[in-house]
């Protein structure tokens, strides 16, 4: 299938890069020039990304925060990590915007659906912040949501495995890689691609995960060529 429009889910973690907290330099100027690629072909890309690697609100909650303020404060760490990736593909010549579900203006525009469909279609790079604005809901799900809204035709989860496994292939040896799986089958097994409420949204509203590995610089583009690359949830 030729994709036109995605949607690019990152992990705050992986924007850490080697370093093991905080966000990667590197890491980060590898990831604006595999978008910037894509960007030159054509493709339209929405993107939101993670705070686990500045906080996360449900192990923020577990050493006593309060869960609201917890998601609350994830839900800031978002911002930033969307700050630093629209300053570093402003670097490499992308052009692209910051629009945040909570009001923030200056630091990003207020998400509307609209706008950001007309963002979309003039080219630049939409980086979605915040989650969904609300506490209790993560970042997958604020993908699954975007993603059905902004009408894309696959949500790409960069990780830093290549694919879906029956096990977690960085504990169990054993572990077996799916090419292709169905969002049934991803309830049934009992896997871990992303929450169950952004998977059961993805399901109900028809839009595939494609789950790939983001790190290896070159990917993003061999996703997009047809490439037969990471697993695709459908």
């Amino acid at each position: 299938m030729e994709y036109k429009r995605i949607l690019l889910k990152l992990s705050g973690e992986s924007l850490m890069g080697r370093q093991g907290y905080g966000i990667d330099a590197v890491r980060l100027d590898e990831y604006a020039w595999q978008i910037g690629e894509i960007v030159q072909k054509g493709i339209q890309v929405a993107i939101v990304i993670g705070g686990g690697n500045i906080f996360r609100g449900l192990s923020g909650a577990s050493k006593g925060f309060d869960r609201y303020k917890g998601d609350q404060m994830g839900m800031l760490a978002t911002v930033i990590n969307s700050l630093a990736m629209a300053s570093a593909l402003q670097s490499v010549g992308v052009r692209s915007r910051v629009m945040t579900s909570i009001r923030m203006e200056p630091v990003g525009e207020f998400y509307s659906q609209p706008k950001a469909l007309d963002a979309l279609d003039a080219g630049e790079v939409v980086i979605i912040s915040g989650g969904t604005g609300n506490p209790y809901f993560t970042t997958d799900t604020a993908s699954a949501l975007r993603g059905i809204e902004l009408h894309v035709d696959v949500m790409l989860k960069g990780t830093r495995v290549d694919g879906v496994y029956s096990a977690d292939p960085e504990k169990d040896p054993t572990a077996q890689k799916f090419d292709s799986i169905s969002f049934d089958e991803v309830y049934q097994k009992g896997l871990k691609v992303m929450d169950l409420t952004a998977t059961t949204m993805c399901k109900e509203n028809g839009l595939p995960i494609l789950v790939f590995n983001m790190d290896q610089p070159g990917n993003l583009m061999k996703v997009l060529n047809g490439e037969k690359i990471g697993t695709l949830v459908h």
